[in-house]
């Protein structure tokens, strides 16, 4: 039993819950307007239900589907037998406990400019960069941090590739035909049907082991296509009360089109919320539950250890209160300065992010949620043209992404060895 663990147990436990709803607010202010931007841009809903919406979304994503990234944050990045973590245990609590606090105050830095930046970024570089100066370069499982690394150039490829099709099936089915009105009321329905089902499918495949429910793949698939077909039924409720109002068109030729793509951005919009919350919730959490792992268990560093309700709990909480207190700054930037986003292109973009967030998340890679709908957003701009993109937006959101990994990792080694010396 480490002494310092025992004598100030309970203070680093309070520090860490104060400190992971910090990281878990910035979360909130940075990352879900993210998520939420490009439906506000494109005018589906208001920035009033867009805080609704990632309220219930991004709680249950973070509840259903967040234990299997939280595992890669929480023990995936440092080796805990190199790092020497059994004899001085609260080296590890120190680091956790700087990383939050480090990765907070540049999101909070971030969110206040209006810059996208990516909080997985944040808290990683954070933990790499304590566990570098602090501990050892060798107490670092590079391979992983590589691949982490790979998926900053992967994701936004694979959501922007995605983005790209998904638009220009939109475009082939529904904006080039004789009646675009019709053709929309006729494949929206199916497009709702296929978001119902992808996030039905990667949360029963992955997310809710830790609730307890295992299900087969085939049981997988059958109420992942329910869930569908209830969106699908939704829809469909929803988009009989819309009207051809042909005088509508006179400014822009696609507006009762666009009327109709509205409703699939409700859907799309619930989940992108749902898909961050499950791969987000990790950045802010996995630390908490690192520290808390230590503290209960006196000092002991369990690489497997159980995940408490109440971190999902205090994860999902200080995301939402991010999001409704600072969330619309950054959703300025993502919804209306990269590319002039309208229903059917911001759909394209949100399925296919949420798409890949997902997927990335049933693989437990922690990809950045802004990389994706960044990547998505350039794909349906791109679908009509380079000249369709606004390359200054485009440039500063790269130089932001570029400075979060040394900015997160000096301010957490500062942190460290503050705390280092306050304790030992």
């Amino acid at each position: 039993m480490s002494e310092i663990i025992s004598q100030y147990g309970m203070i680093f436990l309070i520090m860490a819950c104060i400190f992971g709803f910090f990281m878990a607010w910035g979360v909130g202010a940075n990352d879900v307007a993210n998520a939420m931007g490009t439906s506000v841009g494109a005018g589906a809903i208001t920035i009033k239900q867009a805080i609704l919406i990632a309220m219930v979304f991004e709680f249950a994503g973070a509840y259903l589907a967040g234990g299997e990234v939280t595992s890669t944050i929480r023990s995936g990045i440092i080796d805990i037998e190199l790092a020497g973590f059994s004899d001085s245990p609260e080296l590890l609590v120190y680091g956790m406990l700087s990383s939050l606090l480090a990765a907070g105050i540049w999101l909070l830095i971030a969110s206040h400019n209006g810059w996208p930046v990516s909080t997985t970024h944040s808290i990683i570089g954070a933990i790499v960069g304590f566990a570098v100066v602090g501990i050892s370069p060798d107490a670092v499982v590079w391979s992983k941090v590589w691949s982490i690394v790979a998926s900053w150039v992967v994701s936004p490829m694979c959501s922007g590739i995605i983005a790209f099709f998904i638009f220009r099936s939109v475009q082939k089915l529904v904006l080039d035909t004789d009646d675009p009105f019709n053709n929309a009321k006729k494949y929206v329905p199916l497009y709702i049907f296929l978001v119902g089902f992808i996030i039905a499918m990667v949360t029963l495949v992955k997310g809710l082991s830790h609730v307890g429910l295992n299900f087969s793949f085939g049981q997988s698939l059958l109420i992942a296509s329910s869930a569908g077909l209830l969106a699908m039924g939704a829809g469909f409720f929803l988009l009989r009360n819309i009207k051809e109002v042909p005088s509508a068109d006179k400014n822009f030729h696609f507006t009762n089109v666009e009327n109709v793509f509205g409703v699939l951005m409700i859907f799309t919009a619930c989940s992108m919320a749902f898909a961050h919350g499950s791969n987000d919730v990790a950045n802010a959490i996995g630390p908490l539950a690192a520290i808390n792992g230590v503290v209960q268990s006196g000092g002991v560093f369990a690489v497997q250890s159980e995940l408490p309700i109440w971190i999902l709990l205090l994860g999902g909480g200080g995301i939402v209160a991010g999001l409704a207190m600072w969330g619309y700054k950054v959703i300025a930037t993502i919804g209306r300065n990269i590319t002039e986003l309208t229903p059917s292109r911001g759909f394209a973009a949100e399925l296919a992010a949420a798409t890949t967030v997902v997927v990335a998340s049933g693989t437990g890679i922690p990809v950045s949620t802004t990389h994706t709908l960044v990547g998505a957003v350039l794909g349906v701009g791109l679908a009509r043209g380079i000249g369709a993109l606004n390359l200054n937006v485009v440039g500063r959101i790269f130089l932001s992404w570029v400075v979060t990994l040394p900015v997160g990792a000096s301010i957490s080694i500062l942190f460290f060895f503050l705390f280092k010396g306050i304790f030992s």
